[in-house]
């Protein structure tokens, strides 16, 4: 049974920052593609963030390019965004989520090509 459980959010002020961790489980360590999204109220879930587990191959949004960094620590089938100079724009819900048959990064990101999902973790970003 895939599961994903992500932790590590909450509140930061602009420019700050904060690492995101996603916990997968039940599907091979270096299978599949890891994809972070985020949800702001009112708006579409936004993909934000994606990682190839066979090739390493990673994409970002033109959002947060430059700013964001997704790694992964297949020791302990973990999967990380570290999220820097944050702004209120990034104030969101974040979502872990998981293809596991796809093999290259997937890019653009589409809710529809992901499998599985995590139940999300709350990033604010305030004075």
């Amino acid at each position: 049974q895939v599961q994903l459980v992500e932790s590590g959010g909450g509140s930061v002020q602009p420019g700050g920052s904060l690492t995101l961790s996603c916990s997968a489980s039940g599907f091979p360590l270096d299978h599949g593609a890891i994809g972070w999204f985020r949800q702001a109220p009112g708006k579409d879930r936004e993909g934000v963030s994606c990682v190839s587990r066979t090739s390493g191959d990673t994409y970002y949004s033109d959002s947060v390019k430059g700013r964001f960094t997704i790694s992964t620590d297949s020791t302990r089938n973990m999967v990380y965004l570290t999220m820097n100079s944050l702004q209120p724009d990034d104030e969101a819900t974040y979502y872990c989520a998981a293809n596991t048959k796809q093999i290259a990064v997937i890019q653009p990101m589409f809710t529809y090509e992901f499998d599985y999902w995590g139940q999300g973790t709350q990033v604010i970003v305030s004075e």
